[in-house]
């Protein structure tokens, strides 16, 4: 006799994703909720598939993570190259861009402070009249 069961622990197909994945599958549009359900049941967990997801996006979203060799040795090396130079390039922009934005803030608090130098002497000169 094979009976269904309801998958408790850590590996269980009822996790609070999967019902969160059922619930709006089916506020959704119903067969979308039953395409859930049948995954759930049949397929397996909710969670094995959004972690297998995941690691699919990472691996095409990292840096080099969805670089494989080509087979062409000269054509690997030049783009391992390009790769570190377009990287260090980024860096040397990111630090070009910070002390910008630091000299900028620098000029304009050295401004506010003349301001706020000149208008207290002309403050100071009124109350004491």
């Amino acid at each position: 006799m094979h009976t269904v069961s309801a998958g408790t622990g850590r590996g269980g197909r009822w996790t609070p994703l999967g019902v969160a994945a059922l619930v709006l599958g089916f506020m959704v549009w119903w067969p979308l909720g039953m395409a859930v359900l049948a995954y759930i049941l049949w397929g397996g967990s909710i969670d094995e598939l959004a972690a297998r997801t995941a690691e699919r996006v990472r691996d095409v979203v990292r840096p080099g993570g969805g670089l494989r060799p080509t087979g062409n040795a000269a054509f690997d090396a030049y783009r391992e190259e390009t790769l570190r130079r377009l990287e260090r390039e980024q860096r040397e922009f990111e630090e070009f861009v910070t002390k910008l934005r630091q000299a900028r803030d620098r000029e304009e608090f050295e401004r506010f402070m003349a301001e706020r130098n000149a208008a207290t002497p002309a403050a100071t000169k009124r109350e004491g009249a």
